[in-house]
């Protein structure tokens, strides 16, 4: 009813010529989209912005970026929008189209939605200047509140902006944005995609799941789908690298954990390069590592052996059921590794544990002063899913409706992911196969795993193939050029080419490439030739 709604109020602005219609182009002007009516939402504002004209607004550098940036975003019309599906909502929304011109100018007839990572909070403007720059009509949202992506006050005695952040504001962007592109181009859009990491991963399933007709085709990168076990898991890391004061795992060792890894497993896809290209095949058992001389950064402890163990394991629930699964051994050391997401700088300083505090005092418990030292892990569990699961997690493997309608899939995961065990992804993955068959899974469903790749990016593997980035654009080496191909041309994606480069950015220069295969397939090095080569590198069938 309500998409009924709105289609006859866009046709009825658009048929009488309504805001500046330009009658032989069927476009408006951008100005004159403040007075599209919109049900549930309202415009705040539209103008347009000169070619490098555009100063992203008082937010962290996480969402507003480098200003200089915006130099070289050309002109654009930029509507910023609020929608309030229920009487305690504020959903912030923007959508920036190519400057308006001769047939539509600048645009290449497409829509990118864009997720937000962590609690959300803030709209990551960069992210819809790259677009822009490449021809899309680009959109972003909040999520429902503001602030930074730790932070989960918000939710405190709000279960309406709980719901928005969980499902709801992803789709009021796009009924929005696909409004807006068509009152200002006169005409809908050919296609539309969405592209999101980590919880942006976790909207972009969702979308798949509930809202199947959003989006035409849909990048999904280390999602945190399973939300409610895996801030779960968070509290009983959390716990057990710190109840017991001994078992704390000091970033000073962190290297050592990485050298034997890497010692007991590196070598086995006949490359010794730092990765763990197979991570799956490498049984590191850390009571290597116990100190037989005394306590030094070059072994660990006894309790912290049993610490490392349960961070690789993952925990369990009454039953003996796994919880949520452990972590692979690989790339524990280095920038966005262990130190960021689970060991910290000091006890209690990890992204993790400020991701699991927050969520259950504030989400699940309503409790601000809530302390996870007094926290059963079962009954944990049992109170986030009877409270938010529903709200939160996109778990369902049943993709039919999107499928039915034409709807692509790609999903990735870092192999050395940090934030979010990229074993999930792989379940979720064989979840779908069994719930809708693997041939027909794979008419629709990709999943490509990044050996060496930490949290969306970094690590010592290749990490650069796309997501998200102002990379090559051609299939080979793009993943969401690929996507793009599948939908419009129906040519399903196969071995995608990733790199990593010296340092930030390709003008920094190639370090080396490597094959992306489809899972299960994994990327064998030939023999011979330069191992930093990707043509060096063959997909095959997963090894045992």
């Amino acid at each position: 009813m309500r998409k009924m709604i709105l289609a006859v109020v866009s046709a009825a602005l658009l048929s009488r010529g309504a805001y500046g219609q330009d009658a032989a182009s069927g476009t408006h002007s951008c100005e004159d989209l403040a007075q599209l009516e919109l049900l549930g939402a309202r415009i705040l504002s539209a103008e347009t912005v000169a070619a490098g004209a555009f100063t992203p607004p008082n937010v962290s550098p996480r969402g507003g970026g480098d200003s200089s940036f915006y130099k070289m975003v050309p002109a654009f019309c930029r509507v910023v929008a609020e929608a309030a599906p229920s009487a305690d909502s504020s959903i912030k929304i923007e959508v920036w189209m190519p400057a308006n011109g001769d047939n539509g100018g600048g645009w290449n007839g497409k829509l990118q939605g864009r997720g937000n990572g962590g609690f959300s909070g803030e709209i990551s403007y960069p992210q819809l200047g790259i677009g822009v720059s490449q021809g899309y009509a680009m959109t972003g949202t909040d999520g429902g509140h503001s602030g930074d992506a730790t932070y989960a006050s918000w939710a405190l005695g709000h279960p309406e902006k709980v719901a928005d952040f969980g499902y709801r504001a992803i789709h009021e962007m796009t009924r929005v944005a696909k409004a807006a592109v068509k009152a200002y181009y006169g005409k809908d859009m050919q296609h539309s995609y969405f592209w999101g990491c980590s919880n942006g991963g976790r909207q972009a399933l969702m979308e798949a799941q509930r809202f199947p007709e959003d989006y035409d085709g849909i990048l999904a990168g280390a999602p945190a789908n399973y939300f409610t076990h895996l801030l779960t898991k968070a509290l009983a890391d959390s716990q057990a690298t710190t109840l017991d004061p001994a078992s704390y795992i000091p970033a000073s060792k962190l290297p050592a954990i990485a050298s034997a890894v890497n010692a007991a497993c590196d070598a086995q896809d006949g490359v010794s390069d730092g990765i763990v290209s197979d991570p799956k095949k490498c049984h590191f058992d850390p009571a290597v590592l116990v100190c037989k001389e005394g306590d030094s950064e070059k072994c660990l402890t006894a309790a912290q052996v049993i610490a490392l163990k349960k961070l690789y394991e993952g925990p369990n629930d009454s039953r003996g059921r796994k919880i949520f699964p452990g972590y692979v051994p690989g790339a524990e050391e280095g920038p966005g590794g262990w130190e960021t997401w689970i060991t910290g700088p000091a006890p209690g300083k990890s992204l993790l544990f400020a991701f699991s505090g927050g969520y259950f005092s504030n989400f699940v418990y309503g409790k601000a002063d809530w302390n996870y030292k007094d926290a059963s892990v079962n009954e944990a569990m049992k109170a986030a899913d009877e409270k938010t699961a529903k709200i939160l997690n996109a778990t369902d493997p049943n993709l039919k409706a999107f499928k039915a309608r034409g709807g692509k899939l790609i999903l990735y995961h870092g192999w050395n992911d940090a934030a979010i065990s990229a074993l999930n992804t792989i379940n979720y993955y064989n979840d779908v196969l069994r719930k809708m068959g693997a041939r027909k899974s794979e008419a629709f469903a990709r999943l490509y795993m990044v050996p060496g790749m930490q949290h969306c990016g970094g690590g010592p593997g290749t990490d650069s193939f796309g997501q998200g980035m102002a990379d090559a654009r051609d299939a080979q080496h793009n993943v969401e050029t690929a996507l793009e191909q599948w939908v419009e041309k129906a040519i399903a994606p196969n071995a995608i080419v990733a790199t990593k480069y010296q340092g930030r950015g390709a003008s920094t220069g190639v370090k080396m490439t490597r094959p992306l295969c489809p899972y299960p397939q994994i990327a064998k090095y030939k023999g011979t030739g330069d191992t930093n080569d990707a043509g060096n590198f063959v997909c095959t069938a997963e090894s045992k």
